[in-house]
């Protein structure tokens, strides 16, 4: 008996089932690929050139010229072995020639869509998508690097909606109505690009309907700039582009002093004062440092929009050279935070919003984490974290529980003891040998000022202190050098952990953790009178923690 002939899919390409809805990366990503990999080399391939020509050595000239052609080579078999396809149920990636990698993410799990376009993708139309479950392992998530800018904003509202029921063969071939038309309308560059035009025009499944335009919730207001320099952040990144720009100048052998006019200038601070050396060499540092931070921050906070858009997310988008977008499911919103770093809100009276999201830990520095704006005013801050959270009232604002007095003594002592130490042994020192006082004095100085300024940043830490528990939230406050504000849902809430040291059981206090699905994991509540940790969990969750009542 023959076997009967295999039967051909209704769209004539011959392929089976779980062959359909695979689709390629578009062929311009072959002009972004290798040329991102160049870039990277870019200091070293110009350092083998210049040495090569000027040595008349050919074999580093020939060394740039093959690592072109490598990254140029990694580039296309990169785009011939990645694929992805969505379906109902899963985001599915493979990728790899040698090291083959297969990527599958539940949607259910999916919590996060990052769109990011770096200057060189946007100038070809193309952006990443980054798809966060919150996981980790096998489920951690996946990027697409990169598809066309249309396709990315298909896939952000795809994504993160709910998907569909299947629907017959529809579904069984991997997606929905528009998933299909634009599958079986790939054409010869399989990027699908026919296929979309296709359902759009009508000719092949139901047309894209108009996504309509989000509720702006806030955008730039320029007046932030003042907070640029104040945060540890911008410094920080102008401390490693001054390091790299050092060791480029290394690597290429070019020296500072021989820059016109150099020797004047090294002349004139040689026979000025030392001190007038120093005030210059610091006035320059920190001209460069404010300069630097307001370039970062316009980079990274430039067209900064807020949106809660029609699909139920709130997104970010924001940046100059490198465009990003992080949308998050509200769905997936367990409450918001307000951070004051200790120069933005002594110097500037600022904070920053941020959002709790389950999946979302904020420690995603390129994406922004979980930040829903830049730096601003301390009350617009707070405003922008109630309107996140669809409060009708101040959330993170108002008055708070104040904490015993127990507290207080602790953070002195934590901030007093370990700067009084050392002035105490070298006072012992010198008492024993009055020989050694010269050598001292100057050390015993510098201890006795830190123990000055540690009092008031003890004091200042018990003063942030305090949390509240209202019929929504539960708000916790804590940090002088970071103060953080946060407030969790109740409804977030999924458990509790409670933590005594040695020391804490000594004063009386405890710190509660409320776990949570979101953010870090928890919400901490930090020395905290027993009575008051047994009383808010009771009004939290009652039926969790009445077994251990007594």
């Amino acid at each position: 008996m023959t076997e009967p002939a295999p039967v051909a899919p209704a769209d004539g390409t011959g392929t089976t089932p779980d062959e359909v809805g695979w689709r390629r990366l578009p062929g311009r990503m072959l002009l972004v690929g290798p040329a991102t990999a160049l870039l990277r080399l870019a200091p070293a391939l110009v350092v083998l050139v210049l040495f090569g020509a000027g040595s008349g050595n050919s074999t580093q000239v020939w060394i740039a010229g093959a690592a072109v052609v490598v990254a140029v080579a990694v580039g296309v078999v990169r785009w011939r072995t990645t694929r992805y396809r969505i379906t109902d149920e899963r985001v599915e990636l493979h990728s790899g020639l040698l090291n083959r990698q297969r990527r599958s993410v539940p949607r259910d799990r999916i919590r996060t869509v990052d769109l990011t376009a770096p200057l060189l993708h946007r100038l070809v139309g193309l952006s990443v998508v980054k798809v966060g479950s919150g996981q980790s392992g096998s489920d951690a998530g996946l990027d697409l690097d990169a598809v066309t800018t249309d396709e990315a904003e298909r896939l952000r509202r795809e994504l993160l909606a709910r998907p569909a029921p299947a629907r017959g063969p529809a579904a069984v071939a991997g997606g929905t109505g528009a998933d299909r038309a634009r599958v079986e309308g790939d054409g010869a560059d399989g990027n699908g690009a026919d296929g979309d035009a296709a359902g759009r025009n009508g000719t092949v499944g139901p047309a894209d309907p108009v996504e309509p335009a989000g509720e702006e919730l806030d955008r730039i207001h320029w007046s932030s700039l003042r907070f640029a320099p104040l945060t540890v952040s911008s410094l920080a990144a102008i401390g490693a582009l001054a390091g790299a720009g050092w060791n480029v100048l290394n690597e290429t052998g070019l020296d500072p002093r021989s820059l016109p006019g150099a020797d004047t200038v090294a002349g004139e601070l040689s026979a000025a004062p030392v001190w007038a050396t120093v005030l210059v060499a610091v006035g320059l540092l920190l001209l460069v440092m404010v300069a630097g931070s307001i370039v970062l921050f316009v980079e990274r906070w430039w067209d900064y929009r807020l949106s809660r858009e029609p699909d139920g997310t709130l997104r970010v988008r924001r940046g100059l050279l490198t465009k990003r977008s992080l949308s998050v499911s509200e769905q997936r919103l367990r409450g918001v935070t307000v951070s004051e770093p200790l120069l933005v809100r002594a110097l500037g009276g600022g904070a920053q919003a941020g959002a709790l999201t389950v999946g979302l830990a904020g420690e995603d520095k390129d994406s922004g984490g979980g930040a829903l704006g830049p730096p601003v005013r301390r009350a617009h801050a707070h405003a922008v974290a109630a309107t996140a959270a669809r409060a009708t009232g101040p959330v993170t604002d108002g008055p708070l529980r104040a904490h015993p007095a127990r507290a207080r003594t602790r953070r002195l002592v934590r901030a007093v003891g370990p700067a009084l130490v050392p002035v105490a042994a070298l006072g012992a020192l010198a008492w024993f040998d009055a020989a050694v006082w010269p050598v001292v004095v100057g050390p015993m100085v510098v201890g006795a000022t830190l123990v000055l300024l540690a009092v008031p940043l003890a004091l200042d830490r018990y003063r942030a202190l305090g949390h509240r528990l209202d019929e929504r939230y539960l708000v916790a406050r804590h940090g002088s050098l970071l103060r953080t504000t946060t407030a969790l849902r109740r409804d977030g809430v999924i458990g509790w952990r409670v933590r005594q040291s040695l020391f804490q059981r000594r004063a009386g206090v405890l710190t509660l953790e409320a776990t949570t699905a979101a953010g870090g994991g928890a919400v901490q509540v930090l020395d905290l009178d027993p009575a008051d940790a047994v009383a808010l969990m009771a009004a939290v969750t009652p039926d969790a923690v009445a077994p251990f009542r007594v």
